[in-house]
């Protein structure tokens, strides 16, 4: 049996919505060849009427959120006559909140992505975790939400931009045994600081392959088995000394990483004192 499908996203906005629902379902399954066919910003029956066609050309499972009512009625007609399942994946949700709050939901399309407070909250994030990557800027790390710190390699710089597109100031500090790093680090006291730290087998592995893609061959400390392992020891010895939290990030993707952030950070708000010293 083939495992490859067909699968049609359709949305009255970005679709990042739709996208990141898809991929945590599509996760569940293994060895599926999925041809995604990406559908944003439908929002007349005009601009559904040009998509119909491909959907009956390449029939899969077709994925929508939709919410005016004219643009829906005519894709759950089209779906049907052509035999292709069609599933309107938030109404669930809606109607669930819909009845726990007492009121219609507003049928307004991409409401979610309105630019209210929130959203340049995030724009001023993002802003600020790109001004203070790498250890620069440290005299303004107090403003951070949450600083981290780990050797180089250690996904300190792409999970400090996951968390800033999820709204938090983040700066990172790279730890260096020959330079230690401002003192600004050991005083900051509204920002949760949280130690990155990974295997020295694979944070080798890392580091090899990142000076492979800089035409870099020659062997140096950088790479060194034995110099690894002491960076970790370094930078593990220093998260203790300071009671700061601390995850290994050797089997974790970043989104995995930046969860663990939050519920940290989430857990330390609820608290109201510093995160201490905890492996994650």
């Amino acid at each position: 049996m083939s495992n490859r499908i067909h699968l049609h996203l359709l949305s009255d906005s970005t679709g990042e919505t739709l996208e990141m629902l898809a991929k945590a379902a599509l996760a569940q399954f293994e060895d599926a060849d999925v041809v995604r066919h990406f559908w944003p910003m439908v929002r007349s029956r005009q601009h559904l009427e040009r998509i119909l066609p491909e959907l009956k050309a390449n029939p899969g499972l077709v994925l929508f959120t939709l919410v005016n009512p004219e643009t829906r009625e005519r894709l759950e007609q089209a779906c049907t006559q052509s035999g292709l399942p069609a599933v309107p994946i938030l109404d669930r949700v809606t109607e669930a909140l819909e009845k726990a709050l007492g009121q219609e939901a507003h049928g307004r399309p991409g409401r979610q992505h309105a630019m209210d407070q929130a959203y340049f909250n995030r724009v001023e994030a993002i802003q600020f975790t790109i001004a203070h990557d790498d250890g620069i800027g440290w005299e303004d790390w107090e403003e951070a939400d949450i600083m981290l710190a780990g050797v180089s390699r250690s996904s300190k710089t792409p999970t400090s931009i996951y968390l800033a597109n999820r709204g938090y100031k983040v700066a990172n500090i790279p730890l260096v045994v020959e330079s230690p790093p401002p003192s600004k680090l050991f005083e900051l006291k509204h920002p949760m600081v949280v130690g990155l730290t990974t295997a020295p087998e694979r944070l080798v592995q890392i580091r090899r392959n990142r000076l492979l893609t800089l035409n870099e061959e020659r062997q140096t400390d950088y790479v060194d088995n034995e110099r690894v392992k002491d960076e970790v020891k370094f930078a593990r010895r220093m998260f203790a000394d300071n009671g700061w939290a601390v995850i290994d990030v050797t089997r974790r993707s970043i989104e995995e990483t930046a969860a663990a952030v939050i519920r940290l950070y989430n857990e330390r708000k609820a608290r109201g004192t510093r995160q201490g010293a905890k492996p994650i």
